[in-house]
């Protein structure tokens, strides 16, 4: 099955009641962005809007279950697009106008066919560094990684470009959100997400983050494992595009 090209990714943060504000407050630190009025029946959606462009970060609070980075795929017929996907192996969970599916991984995701196209430029901080949150790394149980990058790679049309190590990426357009595909040593449980900022000064960064109330958790050479509110996530040493 050729894969529906999506042309715009949205990055979505999923927080519990109990987490969900402190959680949106810590976000909105680490980006800078104001949040959108909420929407949705339960009013549990919501956006981070940048300054100019078209938002790819939003916010969901969840009735029940753990917090969770789940991705939307826009795409022009999001039915079409999750008849390919199902083909490939994923089970449609839900058909709410948007298709809610989970990958042959178990990880989460939705295609929509919300309208997006201008990208945010990179957020500038006072002492004159710049970072962006840019990238969705999918972490991938190494029992299930053969199969995952498949389906990733079938359902998006993206051919898979290995990068080192554990590392593989699909080879998409320039989008606001990267996709990153990360082999776990271990085998344990579904397909997971974390978020990952860029940034052209790594220290300056981190030290940003932990103002705004992160934690340090581990250096690796070409990363930083940082937590909180917002649960774990990255900073790396790519430079903002």
């Amino acid at each position: 099955m050729a894969g529906v090209s999506p042309f715009w990714l949205t990055a979505f943060a999923d927080y519990p009641a109990a987490a969900y504000r402190p959680a949106v407050a810590h976000l909105q630190r680490l980006t800078g962005w104001q949040l959108s009025d909420t929407r949705g029946v339960g009013h549990e959606f919501a956006s981070l809007l940048p300054p100019d462009g078209d938002d790819f970060l939003r916010v969901q609070r969840l009735a029940d279950g753990p917090a969770r980075i789940h991705l939307d795929l826009h795409v022009d017929d999001a039915r079409a697009a999750a008849d390919g996907a199902r083909s490939e192996g994923a089970e449609l969970l839900a058909d709410k106008g948007y298709q809610v599916l989970r990958s042959p991984g178990g990880y989460v995701f939705c295609f929509v066919e919300q309208a997006a196209s201008r990208r945010p430029t990179t957020s500038r901080w006072p002492d004159g560094h710049s970072a962006i949150l840019d990238q969705v790394c999918l972490d991938i149980p190494a029992d299930r990684w053969q199969r995952e990058i498949a389906f990733w790679a079938a359902i998006t049309g993206w051919p898979l470009r290995p990068v080192g190590g554990e590392f593989t990426r699909l080879q998409q357009p320039p989008l606001p959100v990267k996709l990153l595909l990360q082999r776990r040593d271990d085998s344990a449980g579904p397909v997971r997400a974390h978020l990952d900022w860029a940034t052209d000064d790594r220290q300056a960064e981190i030290a940003r983050h932990q103002r705004a109330g992160s934690d340090l958790v581990r250096r690796f050479p070409q990363w930083t494992v940082m937590d909180g509110p917002i649960g774990t996530y990255c900073i790396t040493g790519r430079r903002p595009d």
